[in-house]
């Protein structure tokens, strides 16, 4: 398949990224996840460079992790649209897709109660979700939020074991891991990222699998990591059953399930009517942190 009319959309987190090998890395603040966005910017652009000089029509990155400010554009491709921070509309955090057809996901992690490196389902509060009795990862809501926009779920990359949940979710998907369980002092990231950027020119040239639209009905189980109290306050909020630490969560449509989790793990009835300007608030502290990593950057030269 010629790529010359294609425009793709790339949705980047840093748990399944290169500089990230344990969970400071992917904390907010702190010296290893200043260490983890560089990488985490290397490993982008390397992959949108590959679709691009494959022929791409254009490629839109969207920083999918924490406050949506990890990558530091000055090192990225300028032929490369980044969106940083997160907008409401049709696709939570990422607004209106379009023109976008097909998506990529790298970087990502495993969902929340899987041996995958640094599992969790949006929020490490989160301790375990299930969905009609299967672990539940963020690709299934992301691609599910983007396959109700017609867009094809292609290439997926993160640890094995989140490569396999991927698999399984969505057969067809071409995917590219990195095995962080014997650390990285073997690891060589340029060799991989030119490997990750090969593999995503490939799956690019396919059509890959259909827009992710699974049928419902969907019921979810949500174990809330900070104990029974705190999910009854939840449960109470948005009038959902409750037992023990265990919300349930039913909806026809995965798009829906996901807007709901959404409130559950990060909204207020309250915060949801000032949305746009919370997010405002959010995209600032993001822009903030952005700065605080280009200082510490710098400070190691």
């Amino acid at each position: 398949m010629h790529l010359e009319n294609r425009h793709f959309l790339l949705l980047a987190d840093i748990e399944g990224s290169s500089g990230c090998w344990r969970r400071s890395a992917a904390q907010f603040l702190t010296p290893e996840w200043a260490r983890a966005c560089m990488a985490m910017t290397r490993d982008v652009n390397s992959t949108a460079r590959a679709l691009l000089e494959a022929g791409a029509a254009a490629v839109t990155v969207h920083d999918f992790h924490r406050t949506g400010y990890n990558l530091l554009p000055e090192y990225l491709d300028p032929r490369i649209e980044l969106k940083q921070g997160y907008c409401p509309g049709r696709v939570p955090g990422v607004g209106d897709p379009r023109p976008a057809r097909a998506a990529l996901f790298i970087g990502m992690h495993g969902a929340s109660g899987t041996p995958a490196f640094l599992a969790h389902t949006l929020t490490s509060r989160v301790a375990r979700l299930t969905v009609n009795g299967r672990p539940l990862s963020e690709l299934e809501l992301f691609a599910a939020a983007l396959g109700s926009a017609g867009i094809r779920p292609i290439f997926f990359s993160g640890c094995p074991e989140a490569c396999r949940q991927a698999l399984s979710a969505i057969p067809g998907m071409a995917t590219h891991a990195l095995d962080k369980t014997k650390g990285r002092i073997n690891f060589r990231p340029r060799a991989w990222r030119i490997q990750l950027g090969q593999a995503a020119s490939r799956a690019a040239r396919h059509p890959g699998p259909a827009p992710y639209r699974p049928p419902g009905p969907f019921r979810a189980r949500l174990l809330w990591g900070p104990g029974p109290e705190a999910a009854r306050k939840l449960a109470g909020r948005w009038e959902m059953p409750c037992q023990g630490a265990e919300l349930t969560i039913e909806a026809d449509d995965l798009s829906d399930l996901y807007r709901q989790l959404l409130n559950v793990c990060y909204l207020t009835p309250a915060l949801n009517r000032v949305l746009p300007a919370a997010l405002a608030l959010y995209r600032m502290v993001g822009r903030c942190g952005l700065q605080w990593v280009r200082y510490r950057l710098r400070s190691r030269r």
